[in-house]
């Protein structure tokens, strides 16, 4: 093999172990924007990780964020608005990023 093909393979695999990230951490941005909004909806335990886990599989609806955001706003209804969703889910995206990093 030349080098440049262990070059190319070097590439390919840092392409998928980064977006193995990505899924791995927005997922886990979910899961946290899922609690957070449980905690508002005054679930706990149990309940709360099932709903944080609702929030995790709506995020497979569509391409994108939305489909999370419009199913938090409507499970929180006057609790909170799409807007501050949007803003808790940027804020707990580098935390899941980090929580992420601690487990390797």
């Amino acid at each position: 093999m030349t080098t440049f093909d262990d070059r190319e393979h070097a590439f390919e695999a840092k392409f998928a172990h980064d977006a193995d990230m990505q899924f791995r951490a927005e997922a886990r941005r979910n899961k946290l924007v899922g609690l957070w909004a449980a905690a508002l909806l005054g679930k706990t335990g149990d309940d709360a990780a099932a709903y944080a886990m609702s929030v995790v599989n709506a995020d497979f609806a569509e391409a994108g964020i939305e489909d999370v955001v419009r199913k938090v706003a409507a499970d929180l209804g006057a609790l909170s608005d799409a807007d501050t969703i949007r803003a808790k889910m940027a804020e707990l995206l580098p935390v899941a990023k980090a929580q992420l990093m601690d487990e390797l």
